[in-house]
């Protein structure tokens, strides 16, 4: 096996394939990438039993072949090269010869056979959109799934096709977070839970352009993404998703409506009052047109108001100002709108045309 690739390719490559090596793991072989030269690419696969990826980068092959490595350790030896191309041969024994510039490295393969490639599945339905939407919607959804293993399903996103109408739905059982958007296409009904560190791995290697598109195709028990040279597979979680539906209620005693930028930078001032150990909430007084926020901790106090219109009864309701500072971070509108019942019923941020909804449960005052 011998081929010759730039620095910068092999460096997309390994990185894109490194994000499906587990950190820990009871099977060595899995913190290994597998590197086949062949035709006129090289392509870089790596598997941890619920994601995989297969990615492939071009390169001048002058002996095709397949090999076994360390992933972490191959990476950071690229890394480190100098800026120049990348000449990679395999000899007789699996040893691994690295040459770049005047530098060389001799580092010990392994034959793949023993390496769990990606499964051939049986695919049923598919979507396609572009890269940078669904970029988007990861971004504006995954900070509200749970990290409690304890119940596997809020540690995944609802994907849900109805028609051409396309959302995506998290919640840690304190929050909600939805996001749709319409599909150019209409499609048969699929709804399914795609674990959340795939979303995350997914949404870091793709694509801040409307013109790349990114096809993602279901089976009964896995999600395929296929985008660019790349190719993320990964188990489904089991089981049935919150009806998320019947949380979302219409009526609402008050509506305020504030600018985004000024809300946030009160919330995020309050913020520096609380010490990591305190679950300290902001407490939101709204009255004419404006929203009195105040803080109180043992570090100290603050109160500041902010402009709002307001529409309906005045009302205070306190709520946890890190669940505020989230929603806020990824709302792109330069004005929001809280929409309330009272003060312990749920808060909701939403736009006119419900095509972002956020959810929030209150502290008790008491």
């Amino acid at each position: 096996m011998k081929f010759t690739c730039t620095k910068s390719n092999f460096n997309e490559g390994i990185s894109i394939a490194l994000k499906a090596v587990p950190g820990k793991t009871t099977m060595p072989i899995l913190e290994c990438v597998v590197i086949e030269a062949k035709g006129d690419c090289i392509t870089f696969t790596t598997n941890d039993m619920q994601l995989g990826i297969e990615t492939k980068i071009p390169a001048e092959i002058q002996e095709e072949g397949i090999i076994l490595v360390k992933a972490k350790m191959i990476s950071e030896i690229v890394r480190r090269l100098p800026d120049d191309d990348v000449n990679f041969e395999v000899d007789d024994t699996n040893n691994v010869l690295l040459f770049c510039g005047k530098s060389k490295f001799n580092i010990p393969g392994i034959g793949h056979e023993e390496f769990p490639m990606l499964p051939q599945i049986e695919l049923e339905k598919k979507i396609t959109i572009p890269q940078f939407t669904l970029k988007e919607m990861i971004r504006q959804t995954i900070f509200s799934i749970s990290d409690n293993e304890s119940n596997k399903i809020l540690t995944g996103e609802l994907f849900e096709i109805n028609g051409n109408e396309f959302k995506v739905a998290s919640l840690d059982l304190i929050r909600v977070s939805i996001r749709k958007i319409q599909l150019e296409e209409s499609y048969d009904h699929i709804k399914v839970v795609i674990p959340g560190k795939t979303l995350n791995e997914v949404s870091k290697i793709l694509k801040d352009d409307m013109d790349d598109e990114v096809v993602i195709s279901f089976s009964k028990n896995h999600v395929l993404f296929e985008f660019d040279e790349t190719i993320v597979i990964s188990r489904l979680i089991e089981g049935n998703f919150y009806n998320i539906e019947q949380m979302l209620k219409n009526n609402y005693e008050t509506k305020v409506k504030v600018n985004k930028q000024e809300f946030f930078g009160c919330i995020d001032r309050a913020t520096l009052l609380i010490r990591e150990s305190e679950k300290k909430p902001v407490i939101m007084n709204i009255h004419d047109n404006e929203i009195k926020m105040e803080m109180n901790t043992k570090t100290g106090s603050m109160d500041e108001e902010v402009t709002a219109v307001k529409e309906g009864k005045d009302l205070t309701i306190a709520l946890n100002p890190k669940y505020l500072i989230d929603v806020l971070k990824v709302i792109d509108d330069e004005e929001v709108s809280l929409y309330l019942f009272n003060s312990n019923a749920p808060c909701f941020i939403k736009n006119e045309k419900e095509s972002y909804i956020y959810l929030i449960l209150p502290v008790n005052m008491n």
